[in-house]
């Protein structure tokens, strides 16, 4: 059906969209404007039905864009990483990123296709001239606007075509939710991993160089020895993980020189166990000055005081080592009493 088969009193009223045209060149317009050309009725102007039809067809396409982000999280949950599959003549391809893929380019090719056919069959065609003004617009200029903006408004539909309003805020508003779930694979959430080592009440202080528990005999004054926590084997797939949280510097002290109260309380016997990662981006700390009991970070100079609570003295780290309170067990080998009360390692962002 075209506009020619629709009695003259059915179609819309006509626009006069020869403005300013002038058909024949003269002096004062040398060049001939004749204008827009007649418009040309599309059957959903005409038509009801013509109009449902493509309304239906556009909300079914937003319908479609949401059900493909639901697969799109579906696939993310349900496919495992390592599945693969045969696609001709791609051949063997992961699974997982075949489904995201086409899930999520189908849910923005079903939202581009549903604006295209929406604009194209049921908002407004007719061409408007308009004559062009200066930037700064007279109020009824700006009125003129306004009134141009509601009637495009109008005749969009948008409030008067429901369905397709309702479906097409639907997939606008699901289909970020593609983009919340990839935020997953930014790694594993940190829970509160930060916050605690493998030291707990009873682990035994193992020599990282002998791999033996240490009994106070093994530590003399005035040297440095470093120590992990009993069950921590290198051969273990988290042992740099682990080590980078629990690893010990083990330094034997007079108790006479030791300044802090609370240091001395958590010692045994002038032995004094501190965290050997540093507070300012977690080097490990190695050099030690036994007159004067500091300890030396090697890569930006941070110098903390073991005889005082390990309290920064120099340098850029921002808080003192964590200290670790240790004992001796029945067998007459260093342990430790609990976990370090604080998180080791320079500070984090969500740290208390």
């Amino acid at each position: 059906m075209s506009s020619q088969d629709i009695p003259e009193e059915n179609l819309p009223a006509e626009q006069d969209h020869a403005h300013g045209a002038v058909g024949v060149a003269d002096e004062k317009h040398p060049f001939a404007d004749p204008g827009l050309p007649p418009h040309e009725h599309r059957i959903q102007d005409i038509d009801e039905r013509a109009a449902k039809r493509s309304e239906r067809a556009v909300a079914f396409l937003f319908t479609l864009s949401m059900l493909a982000t639901v697969g799109f999280i579906a696939a993310y949950v349900a496919i495992p990483p390592d599945k693969s599959v045969f696609i001709f003549p791609l051949g063997h391809i992961s699974a997982l990123n075949f489904a995201l893929g086409m899930t999520l380019g189908a849910a923005l090719f079903c939202i581009g296709a549903g604006a295209v056919h929406w604009a194209r069959t049921l908002m407004s065609d007719v061409e408007i001239a308009d004559e062009r003004h200066a930037i700064a617009a007279e109020p009824e200029v700006k009125a003129k606007v306004m009134a141009d903006f509601r009637d495009g408004a109008r005749e969009s539909a948008l409030g008067r075509r429901k369905l397709i309003r309702n479906t097409m805020f639907g997939a606008l508003a699901l289909f970020p939710l593609s983009g919340v779930v990839l935020l997953r694979d930014l790694g594993p959430l940190p829970e509160d991993k930060l916050r605690h080592t493998l030291w707990a009440k009873g682990k035994l202080l193992v020599n990282m160089n002998t791999n033996e528990p240490l009994r106070p005999s093994d530590v003399a004054v005035g040297s440095l020895t470093f120590a992990k926590p009993e069950g921590l084997e290198e051969h273990d797939h988290d042992f740099q993980t682990e080590i980078a949280k629990a690893a010990l510097m083990i330094v034997r002290i007079q108790p006479d020189n030791i300044k802090d109260k609370r240091e001395l309380e958590w010692s045994h016997e002038g032995i004094v166990a501190y965290s050997k990662i540093c507070t300012h981006v977690g080097c490990p700390i190695s050099l030690y000055e036994q007159q004067t009991h500091h300890v030396l970070c090697p890569c930006h100079q941070s110098t903390f005081d073991l005889s005082d609570g390990a309290r920064v003295i120099f340098g850029p780290a921002g808080h003192a080592l964590p200290q670790l309170r240790i004992g001796v067990n029945d067998e007459g080998y260093l342990e430790a009493l609990g976990d370090f009360e604080e998180p080791v390692g320079p500070a984090f962002w969500e740290r208390g």
